[in-house]
């Protein structure tokens, strides 16, 4: 979700990369409560020196890829002041699991120290840190942890333009509960409020959406790849997250008319 930006901080110093490419970590433990379609609410707290304030949040899950640690989504603000409307905007998230991703983001303008800060705030990150701070976490089995971590990257604006006096250049640390569904996160933006907690509740929606587990639909279409399909992809991404999550799983390894065929069913059946 949007955030306000604010003139008082400095960006931190662009640190280097948050991925690792190790492989021989699991993936984080399955978990019916993390997947597409599933829908969260919530709370966004947005409150600065001036004034307090919160914004009712509703989150939905597009797409799922635990594999290869991936997810995006879509979040809508409702009761933001300086917008008519709720605000949408569609997020890319990034599941920390050692192999695909690491604590340390490597980009944004989060700092190694931005990281550790954010993520300590989570009680659930506190047995993991003496092992973080010995190897960057490179060791650390998260496969079969009661809590999976995240990252989540707001793209663009879905209902809004770029001019509503909002920003997305920020991201959310988010720790989510394999338990019951819960999630809880920290915006952060160097130009904007610090820590700006984000409470959600899962609400046992689960009436849309879809995952990948393989890559066999890729391998399907693979010898299929026409140049038109990229062009085409890009247009349709601003509109459509489903097709944005369908595009980064099989790498723009598909014909036009099957792309044509899979909106058609999503949005007009």
């Amino acid at each position: 979700m949007p955030v306000r930006v604010v003139d008082t901080a400095t960006p931190s110093s662009q640190p280097s990369s948050g991925q690792d490419a190790n492989a021989g970590h699991l993936s984080p433990p399955s978990c019916s409560l993390l997947s597409a379609g599933r829908c969260y609410a919530g709370t966004q707290n947005v409150s600065n020196i001036q004034k307090e304030e919160a914004w009712k949040v509703n989150v939905r899950i597009h797409g799922c890829d635990l594999e290869q640690g991936y997810l995006c989504g879509t979040m809508e603000a409702l009761n933001v002041p300086l917008a008519d409307t709720p605000v949408v905007t569609f997020w890319e998230g990034e599941i920390v699991d050692a192999k695909n991703y690491t604590f340390f983001t490597g980009k944004w303008e989060a700092s190694p120290e931005d990281d550790i800060r954010h993520w300590s705030k989570f009680p659930s990150f506190t047995p993991l840190l003496s092992q973080i701070e010995t190897d960057g976490g490179k060791s650390v089995d998260l496969s079969n942890y009661a809590y999976i971590f995240m990252r989540w990257k707001e793209q663009y604006f879905v209902n809004v333009g770029v001019d509503c006096g909002l920003t997305i250049a920020g991201f959310y640390y988010v720790c989510f509960s394999c338990s019951d569904g819960s999630i809880s996160g920290y915006y952060y933006d160097p130009n904007s409020s610090p820590f700006q907690k984000l409470e959600l509740k899962c609400t046992n929606e689960k009436d849309s959406g879809f995952t990948f587990s393989s890559y066999e639909l890729q391998c399907q279409l693979q010898h299929q790849l026409g140049s038109g399909v990229v062009n085409f992809a890009l247009v349709m991404l601003p509109c459509i997250p489903q097709v944005h999550m369908l595009i980064h799983t099989l790498q723009f390894t598909w014909k036009t008319h099957v792309l044509l065929f899979i909106i058609t069913k999503l949005y007009w059946n």
